[in-house]
């Protein structure tokens, strides 16, 4: 596939992206969505993060035209996973919606946030041995940096996560014991 080409099926990525955006893209949300890593916006609606994607795209587009292919290999990647991570954003905005229900007291809410964070557990955990055996199968050296550096960031990822739960099981404790 010619590079004419592939700049063509991202930018109609991009639009379809775009137009899904579009209808939720000026809510806010309560924090930052996206790992700072692969955005460097801050911002809190995605049409945020949409504009950063279409900068990097006029990016890829000038380092094609000016031939500098390590450049255009790395922002067809950075490219190529901010879209993804959007639209996997946008397919969990209805479970979103779903699952933000005011609690009836405290106590609900707390018991939430545990299950949610127990998830969260789960979820990097499995993470952190998918790139685990990935390392393994790594032939380059930079290929097993750029996954150790994966990894060691989902390590961090990780320990926050279980010093959220302890946190919140001391909570929960505290509550039971009425204090």
């Amino acid at each position: 596939m010619n590079t004419q080409r592939v700049l063509q099926t991202l930018d109609q990525q991009i639009s379809a992206l775009a137009a899904a955006i579009e209808p939720v893209g000026h809510t806010p949300t309560p924090q930052a969505r996206f790992d700072s890593k692969l955005f460097r916006t801050h911002g809190t609606r995605l049409r945020d993060y949409l504009a950063e994607v279409r900068q990097n795209q006029q990016q890829l587009a000038d380092a094609v035209a000016e031939e500098r292919t390590a450049q255009v290999a790395f922002l067809a990647e950075r490219l190529v996973a901010q879209i993804a991570a959007l639209q996997r954003e946008l397919a969990t905005q209805r479970l979103r919606k779903a699952t933000v229900r005011p609690a009836r007291d405290g106590q609900e809410d707390i018991y939430h946030r545990l299950a949610q964070h127990q998830d969260f557990e789960r979820r990097l955990l499995a993470m952190v041995r998918d790139r685990e055996s990935l390392l393994g199968r790594q032939e380059s050296l930079a290929q097993q940096r750029k996954v150790q550096q994966e990894l060691a960031a989902l390590e961090g990822r990780l320990q926050r996560c279980r010093e959220a739960l302890a946190r919140i099981e001391r909570t929960i404790e505290r509550k039971e014991r009425g204090f």
